[in-house]
């Protein structure tokens, strides 16, 4: 197997894809036996990854791990490891689910609270012909509902598991129980369910093109804007980092 390329960037390391690669790569590894996983890395996570060595341990165990925002691409560019671009994880999953329907396969939607996971059930199935939902399941399970949460998509043997239980309790929780469920490819998906289902809008295409969709979720629900003091944090080491380098 051709080994993919990776740039290290604040001791995590990323694969160097477009995001079309992204996608490819995702479905190579879909088809293959389990388990694997894929984190989609926003600055928030790397600026934990900085002080939870646990997290910055499962990171870099990851099958893949993509620059989620162009934040981490602007300091990837400034640090002298250019990725290619963002590889956003809602935009990651919309494609996998439609590719994965393609080949008639299943996904399992994991998250969020209840009734989410089956509303973005319905909006892909609606949307994407062939596609089977092997099951969904709200996030807000009991450590004693655990066991039945894994034995159900255990058994369901979906080909991808997505779960939006949050940054960074998602990929805590993916890669503790990742070789039980054997899903060939699991990804956190963060808050992706809501705005799949209509609960939560999305920022305006020009506002993601121009990468600042994080100013429209705060303006939306000021209640993140602790989230996001860590993006001057975030900038500033990177700066920090590449004076650095440069003397």
């Amino acid at each position: 197997m051709e080994r993919r390329e990776r740039v290290e960037l604040l001791g995590v390391r990323f694969d160097s894809l477009t995001f079309e690669q992204a996608v490819d790569e995702a479905m190579r590894l879909a088809s293959l036996d389990g388990p694997h996983m894929m984190v989609t890395a926003n600055p928030e996570l790397l600026e934990r990854s900085r002080h939870d060595t646990r997290l910055l341990q499962v990171m870099n165990a990851a099958d893949l791990v993509f620059a989620d925002g162009v934040g981490v691409v602007w300091a990837s560019r400034r640090l002298g490891k250019p990725l290619p671009e963002r590889v956003t994880g809602i935009d990651l999953m919309k494609r996998l689910v439609e590719r994965t329907a393609s080949l008639g396969r299943s996904v399992y939607l994991l998250g969020s609270r209840p009734g989410v996971a089956e509303r973005a059930a319905a909006v892909f199935r609606a949307a994407n012909s062939g596609l089977r939902i092997a099951g969904t399941m709200h996030g807000y399970f009991s450590a004693h509902e655990e066991k039945a949460v894994l034995d159900q998509i255990r058994e369901a043997r979906p080909s991808m598991l997505f779960v939006g239980l949050g940054q960074p309790r998602q990929e805590f929780w993916i890669a503790q129980h990742k070789d039980l469920l054997g899903v060939p490819l699991a990804m956190g998906i963060g808050g992706s369910m809501d705005v799949i289902a209509g609960d939560v809008r999305r920022a305006p295409e020009w506002m993601q093109r121009a990468g600042i969709e994080w100013l429209y979720r705060l303006l939306l629900q000021p209640g993140r804007i602790r989230r996001h003091l860590v993006l001057p944090v975030f900038a500033l080491r990177v700066l920090r980092e590449s004076l650095k380098r440069r003397y």
